[in-house]
């Protein structure tokens, strides 16, 4: 690709990178045991084997990956920040009961705790190597301030690119759901919300850094006027689709007893399948779900790691892959996931795939690289920007450090990544600018994120407790 100029004659400045390993995980699954990529602005400009082309203007930084492993940015699918302040709480419930203990606690949550919670989840994940991150936030108290605006100011010190799924809750207690009367919206409100989140801060332009997603919460928490006007709704003004789904028996056996149905032919009949559409889990998945979702190429963020937290089940992520469901990875949680990073899921799902009925030929390191990276970006509608180290592309990379102690014995750098334990980041980019710096979140203080979020962690308990 050519050298560059701005429009008044500016060299673009590039970042180099060089003497690495380079798994593209493009469409061949490209691989470089030694290349190079160069960024020029916000931008891939090459990738190859070997050293970089020599005599290129601009040239801002050098970056020796010796001992490195380069990668797409992880992508994370399916998320709820919020639950960052009640980590380590309802450890041994199943979902249900888990949500029915939390949910009060959740209910009290503002704008300031809000904010904490987003930094601390966002943070640990960017430095474990994600740069594109899904939140589902359907937590609305009365009087808990802008909540939306809070999370994306919060996410945007840090860095990284995401997609707010504005979740919503209309079916409490008194109509039959799980959460308490106090903690859902009305109907007629959550729509309204919703589409002010698409208004102020959906931007669908080619390198964006913000997403608005209409995402009802549950099939157990949400009205099925919810779940229609909401699929209208986001079809109308162009944006994705997100809830939960087939996640838990208890979940099947609702939709059985509420609608008649279960939880895909319900969805399918709100008009809540299509590529438009992701949903979280999808543990509980016979044959005709799956080639439902195959037909009408509805997305799933596999969350292993919640799901065996809650004992919710192995999802048939094998199975989903051969029919050509867009398959992503999710952390969930972090109350259901209290390590909160991406990078642990690539090695939990090949391993607990691996427990099914596939065994050894469920998953291996290289389709477990592909889930969280490219399989995350087609979920999320962005694969012509992100997922891959292709030129042309956002530069969204992780150089992943792995020849120290951990990984010193494998030789295989994806197998390293994927089978060994967390490997150290010594460079991100989101669009070329760095996000971490060795092993270091570079936008903000890590020591004050912990004491922040520690303290409203703190605060929403006491307000929880009555105190």
């Amino acid at each position: 690709m050519a050298a560059s100029a701005s429009p008044d004659g500016a060299v673009t400045q590039r970042i180099v990178i060089e003497n690495c390993a380079l798994a593209t995980v493009d469409a061949q699954d490209t691989e470089y045991a030694t290349g190079h990529v160069v960024v020029a602005g916000n931008l891939i400009e090459s990738v190859g084997a070997g050293k970089a082309p020599e005599g290129l203007p601009g040239v801002v930084r050098r970056v020796d990956g010796t001992g490195h492993l380069v990668t797409p940015g992880l992508v994370n699918t399916h998320h709820h920040f919020y639950q960052w302040l009640t980590r380590g709480l309802a450890t041994d419930h199943n979902l249900f009961n888990w949500l029915v203990a939390l949910y009060p606690t959740w209910a009290r949550i503002d704008a300031p705790m809000l904010a904490a919670a987003t930094q601390g989840s966002l943070g640990m994940m960017v430095k474990g190597g994600v740069t594109t991150a899904a939140d589902h936030h359907y937590v609305f108290p009365r009087g808990s301030g802008d909540l939306v605006g809070a999370e994306l100011a919060a996410a945007a010190e840090i860095g990284a690119r995401i997609t707010l799924a504005r979740g919503s809750m209309d079916r409490s207690e008194k109509d039959g759901g799980l959460p308490p009367d106090f903690a859902v919206e009305t109907t007629e409100g959550a729509l309204l919300a919703t589409e002010e989140a698409i208004d102020k801060h959906h931007d669908a332009s080619f390198g964006s850094m913000v997403h608005i997603a209409a995402a009802p919460c549950s099939p157990f928490s949400v009205s099925t006027e919810l779940m229609r006007e909401g699929a209208a709704l986001a079809r109308r003004r162009g944006v994705r689709m997100h809830t939960h789904g087939s996640e838990t028996v208890e979940e099947e056996k609702f939709c059985h007893e509420l609608f008649g149905m279960g939880p895909t032919d319900y969805f399918e009949s709100t008009g809540w399948l299509g590529d438009d559409v992701w949903m979280a889990h999808c543990v509980h998945m016979n044959d005709s779900d799956i080639a439902a979702f195959a037909r009408t190429g509805t997305g799933v963020a596999h969350c292993p790691s919640s799901n065996a937290r809650l004992a919710a089940g192995i999802a048939r992520v094998p199975d989903m892959l051969a029919a050509g469901v867009p398959v992503g990875l999710g952390v969930d949680g972090t109350a259901s996931n209290e390590s909160g990073e991406l990078h642990t899921e690539l090695r939990n799902a090949l391993l607990i795939n691996r427990l099914g009925a596939h065994r050894e030929a469920a998953l291996n390191a290289r389709k477990a690289l592909r889930l969280g990276t490219y399989g995350g970006a087609q979920v999320l509608g962005r694969t012509a920007e992100i997922g891959s180290l292709e030129a042309g592309k956002l530069a969204d990379l992780v150089l992943w450090k792995l020849d120290g102690l951990g990984h010193s014995s494998i030789a295989d750098p994806v197998t390293a990544l994927v089978f060994g334990p967390p490997a150290p980041v010594t460079l991100s980019l989101v669009g070329g600018r760095p996000v971490v710096e060795d092993n270091h979140l570079s936008n903000v203080d890590e020591d004050t994120l912990a004491r922040t979020a520690r303290a409203e962690a703190q605060r929403l308990a006491r307000i929880a407790a009555g105190d």
